[in-house]
């Protein structure tokens, strides 16, 4: 009997495996559920993790939209540059060219007023100035101080008239200018007043003064100054 009941143990030891292979199974199949469990929320997380990806798409379509700014500040530089600054640098430029004309202007005007009342002084008193001896070369001389019909006209009326009669009856004649105003001037014209005071001799009779103003016209000719008009007034 003794080994009767030894046989017997052994066949329970045998019996009780099978409970502890199911029970290994079991843990092992609690494990790999937990695994599962773990893989599942693991895989969970990772979608988790990876959704703010998606979501910082936008952040970059808003960091794109500076960069727009950044190009429409460069197409207005673009304009400012190649435009605007083009343009009124040439208002400016135009501006510029109007006011030195202006100037110039003004400053030629103001030459010519100078010159034309000085020059109508000087041929003036050139044209009514003579003495008996030298009436001739005088007159002569003042005759180039003349352009245009004037000239022509004076010119007849010293050869006709006023030489002539110096030289038979000993006339002589001093002419002043107190006084000459500007009328009008430009570069090529000018019209001076001019206050004339002349002194005539005939012979051995005292002298005659007489006073009178003179509305001398006078045209640039070259670089000279040449009366054209003079109209007693």
């Amino acid at each position: 009997m003794p080994k009767g009941s030894d046989s017997t143990g052994a066949d329970d030891e045998k019996v009780d495996e099978p409970e502890a292979t199911t029970e290994t199974q079991q843990a092992d199949g609690t494990e790999s559920a937990a695994e599962e469990t773990a893989a599942a929320e693991s895989g969970q997380e990772t979608v988790a993790t990876e959704e703010p990806v998606a979501a910082d798409e936008p952040e970059a379509a808003e960091d794109s939209e500076p960069a727009s700014d950044s190009t429409r500040r460069i197409d207005w530089s673009r304009v400012l540059a190649y435009g605007i600054l083009p343009g009124l640098a040439l208002v400016l430029a135009i501006a510029a060219g109007f006011f030195k004309w202006q100037h110039d202007s003004v400053a030629n005007a103001e030459t010519a007023r100078i010159e034309s009342v000085q020059t109508a002084k000087d041929s003036t008193i050139a044209m009514l100035s003579y003495k008996p001896e030298s009436v001739d070369q005088q007159l002569n001389d003042a005759r180039d101080l003349l352009t245009g019909e004037f000239r022509e006209s004076y010119t007849s009326l010293i050869n006709d008239v006023v030489i002539p009669g110096a030289k038979e009856k000993q006339i002589s004649a001093v002419a002043t200018v107190p006084a000459a105003a500007s009328v009008s001037a430009d570069p090529n014209h000018a019209v001076v007043l001019v206050f004339v005071n002349q002194t005539v001799v005939v012979g051995q009779d005292a002298p005659t003064d007489t006073a009178s103003s003179v509305r001398v016209g006078l045209d640039k000719v070259g670089d000279r100054w040449l009366i054209s008009q003079f109209d007693p007034v």
